[in-house]
């Protein structure tokens, strides 16, 4: 008999079209990994699956099949926050093409899933900063798949950072003392906190605390380890974040209009 798997708690990461009729999902779930679903006769008006199948939402799937690409057979919305709106959809977008880009395929991460879970909630409420979630989920993700280096010690040594001394991360050397003129340099202090937060029995709610004095620092320095590890130059969702902000901008007054722009 083909696999069956029931309950399951998932999130859909990524669907696209399949037939006139037929999704095929990208889904995220906590026992299973990543998996494919076909979703057949998903895109009718009249499917039952329709309004269910939405990303950053939680939800509880059956499917079946031991192809690459697996039978759905149910899914449900078992309650709980609804998806983020505005930029905190573009957050949500940004963490599902992390997770598409850097997880294969039925490779379970339990902890991992609570994390984003966690931080789905916390984008959805829209009470915590968004760069907070973002950072700290980068920085579980990293820690989860072994990428991450030691940020309480110089490099792979034992010597403790200095609390007072700027410190710059690699992706392969771990931490090293920052040169002059390196903005996004933190102090020892900052990184050894982030390293017992990580560390401690609350992971998540603890290094979201952790990385509020640094997130400035921390931006760069962490999107340099995941485009390091995947392999990619610019993130899709980053670039539409720019490309939205671009058009937002306001446009200069024509040289007529604004008297500081006037040539003679």
């Amino acid at each position: 008999m083909s696999p069956r798997v029931t309950d399951e708690p998932c999130f859909i990461l990524h669907s696209y079209p399949w037939s006139e009729s037929s999704l095929i999902l990208e889904a995220w779930s906590r026992h299973h990994g990543r998996v494919a679903l076909v979703a057949k006769g998903a895109k009718k008006p009249t499917s039952q699956l329709r309004p269910v199948l939405l990303p950053l939402q939680p939800l509880r799937l059956n499917w079946g099949g031991d192809a690459e690409v697996r039978t759905l057979k149910a899914a449900h919305w078992p309650g709980g926050h609804v998806m983020p709106t505005g930029e905190a959809l573009l957050s949500g977008y940004y963490l599902n093409e992390l997770l598409m880009r850097l997880l294969v395929r039925d490779d379970a991460h339990e902890a991992l899933f609570d994390h984003y879970t966690s931080a789905v909630r916390q984008l959805a409420e829209g009470v915590v900063p968004q760069p907070a979630v973002l950072r700290t989920f980068e920085l579980l993700l990293l820690r989860e798949l072994g990428w991450l280096p030691g940020l309480a010690t110089l490099g792979h040594s034992p010597i403790a950072v200095s609390a007072t001394t700027p410190y710059v991360l690699m992706p392969e050397g771990g931490l090293r003392e920052a040169l002059d003129g390196e903005a996004q340099a933190l102090p020892g202090s900052v990184w050894a906190g982030i390293q017992r937060a990580l560390d401690g029995d609350a992971p998540f709610t603890d290094t979201l605390l952790a990385c509020l004095p640094g997130l400035n620092g921390l931006r760069p320095q962490l999107r340099t380890l995941l485009h390091y590890h995947s392999g990619v130059r610019v993130f899709k969702t980053r670039q539409m974040v720019l490309d939205v902000q671009a058009l937002t901008v306001p446009a200069v007054p024509p040289a007529a209009d604004h008297p500081q722009l006037r040539t003679e």
